[in-house]
């Protein structure tokens, strides 16, 4: 992760006076604003940064990682490895560990199919064998895969809200409003409450404006607002099948990422020229290349894209538009997120857009993406390389060095890569991003109004 990055997530909204007298204070309600559903789904599709914050809040993956590197438990409560090829998790009771093996089992399954699956892959038998013992995950490794803990923290390996057994630093008190779980494992939240209410762009500034909501998530950006690292990328795949060879070169020379971010992307947002986003993988300029022989005029093809994304539907208009130029007719599907997975997993897609919320660690983050562009089989051959690597600088290294290596080969075009901003009152302290971009609600707390200070709680 740049040194960017690592700053903006680690600013910290609060009263420095509180913090100086060393005393965070417990309670209060905080009024949470927010253009996300109001209920996020299952973790391997509530994967924009919106929604894993939100889902966040009821259900927790394994483990946390803070931006600078730090790893420490969440669902678990002890990660460790009694043997260089095992990794074991020690969770809260039973029930905990039989949801999760069950959550990374369907994960790993036909049943929901999921990219995020490989961030399974280095485990023996993919993640599909996984039987708790009492509260006790052993989790042996085909291979040595160093970063294995690192990957366990993605929010998309979670527990489902819906099962009982999942845990999160809070949990639901009614359709809009989350308590303060007091026997979270990591410690109790500092807030009472969360109270959330989901709403539309210009609902989300009519809120702000009128000092309904506290803290705003979603928000476009400004100077000096916070934002989590941009780890949440969109892709252009295709089907080699159904499209000529020379289509690659003819969306690269019919794009501009740079205009496509700023015209028709919501910020925060990067252009993406590699297969990994820049803050896992710097950007180098390139050329665009020149544009492939036309091919025959009015080339019927569908694009498939996500029907809750709306920068995806304006991204899949643009591209309608520009590979026109390109001699294709490009007619555009909207699904739901769901179907859209379905329809990847079985290869039934001639173009799709595809978003996917990378881990902060090249190596996993790789693997994700490869999967996502339906090279599943290289993961067998790339994985082993990386992880045989005992320095994590150097698998980082090997990582980056391979995606750009492997990105001519793969159907999967990188468009660009968005975080989460947000807004919050100066009443609003302790709130941090985390690793993956996402803000830890859990950690923040409210201080005593301030009279005479604009935006102070009333």
């Amino acid at each position: 992760m740049t040194l960017r990055h690592a700053l903006a997530s680690l600013l910290l909204l609060g009263a420095p006076s509180t913090l100086a007298a060393g005393r965070i204070p417990y309670g209060g309600e905080l009024r949470v604003a927010h253009t996300g559903p109001a209920e996020p789904g299952e973790p391997a599709l509530a994967d924009s940064p919106l929604e894993a914050t939100l889902l966040g809040l009821l259900s927790r993956p394994a483990c946390h990682l803070a931006p600078d590197g730090h790893l420490s438990p969440a669902l678990a409560r002890e990660l460790s490895r009694p043997a260089p090829q095992v990794v074991r998790l020690t969770l809260p009771s039973p029930a905990q560990a039989t949801a999760l093996a069950r959550a990374w089992i369907r994960l790993a399954s036909t049943e929901a199919p999921s990219p995020y699956r490989a961030l399974l892959f280095p485990l023996r038998g993919e993640g599909r064998m996984i039987s708790p013992t009492g509260d006790t995950l052993e989790l042996p490794l085909g291979f040595p895969w160093p970063d294995m803990e690192r990957a366990l923290c993605h929010p998309a390996l979670a527990p489902p809200r819906s099962v009982p057994a999942a845990l999160g630093p809070f949990s639901a008190a009614s359709a809009n409003t989350v308590d303060a779980r007091l026997a979270w494992s990591q410690g109790r939240p500092y807030l009472d409450r969360v109270r959330l209410q989901a709403t539309d762009e210009r609902g989300l500034s009519r809120l702000w404006s009128n000092q309904e909501a506290q803290v705003a998530l979603g928000v476009q950006t400004d100077a000096g607002t916070p934002s989590g690292a941009a780890l949440y990328a969109t892709y252009l795949a295709w089907s080699p099948r159904r499209v000529p060879p020379d289509f690659r070169q003819a969306v690269e020379s019919a794009l501009d990422r740079e205009d496509l971010t700023r015209l028709f992307v919501r910020g925060p947002a990067v252009p993406m020229p590699n297969l990994l986003p820049p803050a896992l993988l710097p950007v180098s300029p390139g050329a665009r290349p020149t544009p492939p022989p036309a091919p025959q005029k009015g080339r019927k093809v569908t694009l498939v894209y996500d029907a809750s994304n709306e920068d995806q539907h304006a991204v899949a208009e643009r591209l309608q538009v520009r590979l026109h130029d390109r001699g294709y007719a490009v007619a555009l599907e909207a699904l739901s997120r769901a179907e859209l997975r379905t329809r990847w997993a079985r290869g039934e897609y001639e173009l799709m857009l595809h978003s996917l919320l990378l881990p902060p660690v090249p190596g996993p983050a790789l693997a994700v993406v490869l999967d996502a562009a339906g090279r599943k089989d290289l993961l067998g051959v790339e994985l082993p390389r990386i992880g045989a690597l005992p320095d994590a600088a150097a698998r980082d290294t090997r990582a980056r060095e391979r995606a750009l290596a492997l990105a001519p080969s793969v159907p999967l075009l990188p468009l660009y890569a968005q975080g989460l901003a947000l807004r919050a009152v100066p009443e609003v302290g302790g709130l941090v991003f985390d690793a993956q971009g996402l803000p830890m609600l859990d950690g923040a707390w409210l201080q005593p109004a301030v009279t005479g200070v604009p935006g102070a709680r009333r």
